[in-house]
């Protein structure tokens, strides 16, 4: 069964926005590293590992529909001043990601596309998790 072309247009689009976090954690694992934050580094490291694996799933499901994975041009990583500062970039990053994939999701069911129901319900579950990590951790650096 041929695949909706909307729903490759969701899946190229969520992956440009996996590329793009990939970019920014690294991004900002470095900052870290040159800060001497060593565990600081280590985690937003580890978050970027963990969005590079959403978009190697994504760019599976083009690839099984026969359509080559491109990201597209990548906004510049959100860095900042301080840890405090990054947390509030990666919580705006990670929001953005939990919209797109529940209108990806809804669009998905709407279609009666299982597969790509699964992994964008999927997807959005780790991203809702993440997010509420990132938040949790905003908050305490906080207060």
């Amino acid at each position: 069964m041929p695949v909706d072309s909307r729903t490759l247009g969701w899946l190229t689009r969520a992956l440009g926005h996996e590329m793009t976090a990939v970019q920014q954690y690294l991004a900002q694992s470095v900052l870290a590293r040159l800060w001497g934050d060593a565990a600081l580094a280590a985690e937003l490291r580890r978050e970027a590992l963990e969005e590079l694996d959403h978009a190697s799933a994504l760019m599976e499901q083009l690839i099984l529909h026969g359509i080559a994975p491109c990201a597209g041009n990548l906004p510049p990583a959100r860095l900042g001043r301080s840890p405090a500062e990054l947390q509030v970039h990666d919580a705006q990053l990670e929001t953005s990601a939990v919209h797109l994939y529940a209108d990806a999701l809804r669009h998905a069911q709407r279609v009666r596309d299982g597969e790509s129901a699964a992994l964008f319900a999927r997807l959005l579950n780790e991203e809702s998790q993440h997010l509420q990590r990132v938040q949790h951790t905003e908050g305490a650096s906080h207060g």
